[in-house]
């Protein structure tokens, strides 16, 4: 199944309406463009749901051993500066910026845009809107983001104000000055 879009003009989808919405349907992952469009993606299947366990697995794994942030899974909502809310595959971000949120912050979608993101593309996932999401990411503040095609073997390295790298059946990929030390076997993803 592939994702669907829905203009909700007419449902008036506040940001407390939409956190409810994805509380009162935890089966189904939600985002919503900066023009308030919302997108609902199907649960993934088994070979996706393989591949970002192993990602998460590997980002949290190094996160815990420099404890330099906090790591996300691809159920969390993040409220972009743009207003979109979008749930990365995996995401990242230091530990100050994690401190200057508040209790209440913490518990709902986190009003920042990732330092880090991965977007995994699936079978059924578009390309051109795929780049259209990391490179939304960049525009709001992330500093790093992979979106990785295992069907194609190719990764397309996202960072501010240079274009984007695309890298060939890497073996590795480097966590830069962003995640300093963390190496991705991308032969897990495969």
């Amino acid at each position: 199944m592939n994702s669907l879009t829905l203009n909700t003009d007419a449902l008036h989808l506040d940001d407390e309406r939409f956190f409810q919405l994805c509380q009162d349907n935890r089966e189904l992952q939600f985002e919503r463009n900066a023009n308030g469009t919302l997108i609902i993606m199907p649960p993934t299947g088994g070979e996706t749901g393989r591949r970002n366990f192993e990602l998460c697995l590997e980002l949290g794994l190094w996160n815990r051993q420099t404890q330099l942030g906090i790591a996300f899974d691809s159920s969390t909502g993040f409220k972009l500066p743009n207003g979109a809310n979008r749930s990365p595959d995996a995401a990242w971000i230091p530990r100050q910026r994690w401190q200057g949120l508040t209790a209440e912050e913490k518990q709902g979608f986190l009003p920042l845009c990732p330092d880090f993101v991965v977007e995994l593309r699936s079978r059924t996932d578009s390309l051109p809107k795929l780049e259209e999401k990391m490179q939304e990411y960049v525009e709001n503040g992330t500093r790093l983001g992979w979106f990785i095609d295992p069907s194609s073997r190719t990764v397309r390295i996202y960072r501010p104000q240079l274009p984007v790298e695309i890298v060939n059946s890497p073996s590795q990929l480097s966590g830069e000055d962003v995640l300093p030390g963390f190496v991705l076997d991308c032969d897990r993803l495969c």
